[in-house]
């Protein structure tokens, strides 16, 4: 990137607890409360599912590992959807090769109008550029790939388990993290291509969130840029989620620069308003952990309780609509 089993139900409450004062400048409006059964997010279970994936090898394009993973997501999703479409083409990359693209669409609820759009990219970085070690080998991409990947099909598993009114679709882009460099719009190849070739001709959907690198113990997320310009108001609805949920210490009051990811296509492009959930981190040189890029990329960094902080976050969004 870049990158310029069973459900138990809670009652999902406002909370009241002060924010601290660096972030009293985006205190968001008092709302009344709601009470809405929400399906509990299982963190152990979206860690099984980063695990699986990491197990197949790395998922970059043209490998074993990529296919065997392509296999393994359709598979699954068909489990708990009733609608699975896989989007196929062959896509050039910056290198002059070509490969045959796969985006992995699950729909739940097809016939609903109103509609919200869940994302994340499945492939994986073919080369650890920002590593001191084995730079032209792919990486395991445990966070950067796998974690988006085992949040939303945990969400599919408790969607299938307690549907809910509205439609949601599920998109897993492909060739993702291909790019190089700072040609930006070598990267996100999936992403292009869907937003200029929707799954379904003239799709639409009310607003949409992307997850990339969501895994990653004590993770913080800003306000990305991008998604503060195209889509605040979904920011300002999934931030004060995360903190109504008591995941303030994951999702932090405070911004940080535009970061082109698949939600900058799906914006620009499809016109589609689209955030992106990235971890930030402001101590490093790249703005994202240090083991990015790099062959520490490992399962070693998955925590579940993060995993739980940004799924809990998206099922209560998602049940609250």
């Amino acid at each position: 990137m870049k990158k310029y089993l069973i459900a138990l139900l809670v009652l999902s409450l406002v909370g009241c607890e002060n924010r601290p004062k660096e972030e009293a400048a985006a205190e968001p409006a008092a709302e009344p409360v709601v009470r809405v059964a929400v399906p509990v997010f299982s963190g152990d279970s979206a860690y099984a599912w980063v695990k699986t994936q990491v197990g197949f090898g790395p998922r970059n394009p043209g490998s074993k590992g990529h296919a065997r993973t392509a296999d393994y997501l359709v598979a699954e999703l068909r489990r708990f959807a009733p609608e699975v479409v896989v989007q196929t083409a062959p896509v050039k990359t910056h290198d002059g090769k070509t490969f045959p693209l796969k985006n992995i669409i699950a729909s739940f609820n097809p016939g609903a109008q109103k509609r919200i759009l869940l994302a994340a990219h499945w492939d994986t970085r073919p080369r650890a550029d920002q590593d001191s070690q084995r730079q032209q080998q792919p990486i395991d991409g445990a966070n950067d790939g796998a974690s988006g990947v085992g949040v939303l099909l945990e969400i599919a598993r408790q969607l299938a388990a307690q549907p809910v009114a509205i439609g949601i679709d599920i998109v897993l882009f492909d060739l993702e993290d291909y790019g190089i460099g700072e040609e930006a719009d070598s990267y996100c190849l999936g992403s292009q291509y869907w937003a200029k070739n929707p799954h379904k001709a003239g799709y639409k959907a009310n607003y949409g969130i992307l997850l990339d690198m969501v895994g990653a113990r004590d993770a913080r997320f800003f306000q990305e840029g991008f998604s503060t310009y195209y889509a605040p108001q979904v920011v300002r609805k999934v931030w004060n989620a995360a903190y109504d949920l008591g995941y303030g210490h994951h999702f932090a009051f405070q911004s940080s620069a535009p970061i082109t990811d698949d939600h900058y296509y799906v914006n620009k492009i499809a016109n589609l308003p689209m955030i992106d959930i990235i971890q930030h981190d402001p101590q490093t040189p790249s703005g994202f952990g240090a083991y990015w890029h790099t062959h520490q990329d490992d399962m070693a960094v998955i925590d579940p309780a993060t995993l739980k902080a940004v799924g809990q976050t998206l099922l209560h969004v998602l049940y609250h609509e």
